[in-house]
């Protein structure tokens, strides 16, 4: 994955990718967005989708891509996690990821599960952004 990622940001500079490991040297969790998200973010300014209700690898680890939709009801990638746990510890981590990746971009909102965890870190990491549960 490492090599994988060091390539892609050989090719394009513009390419953002961050591994968190443990004392070990095993990977905990893994963010990753391309160019293109990257680009989309400069719009950003109304409503992002967190869930990581949706997929998990065979590591048991939750995909959790950041959505949205843009003007013409398309969704657009923002940016992709493979976590290890849904912690306090874990969500801080990836959202500063993608803050910084996005370039701290004020958020209108976000749309996630129902996850107390989530909801206080989105606090304290995004506290001007409006946080919605989906049903």
């Amino acid at each position: 994955m490492l090599k994988h990622f060091s390539r892609m940001k050989e090719l394009n500079r513009d390419f953002f990718f961050d591994i968190d490991v443990d004392k070990d040297n095993h990977i905990r969790n893994v963010f990753w967005a391309d160019a293109r998200s990257r680009a989309a973010s400069q719009y950003i300014g109304d409503v992002v989708s967190f869930d990581t209700t949706y997929l998990t690898n065979k590591y048991d680890m939750p995909f959790a891509p950041f959505v949205r939709v843009n003007h013409h009801g398309q969704s657009i990638l923002l940016g992709f996690g493979l976590l290890s746990s849904e912690d306090t510890n874990t969500f801080v981590w990836l959202f500063d990821c993608w803050g910084h990746c996005m370039y701290y971009k004020d958020l209108e909102g976000i749309v996630t599960d129902q996850c107390q965890v989530m909801k206080n870190v989105i606090a304290t990491v995004f506290p001007k952004t409006r946080h919605r549960w989906c049903l």
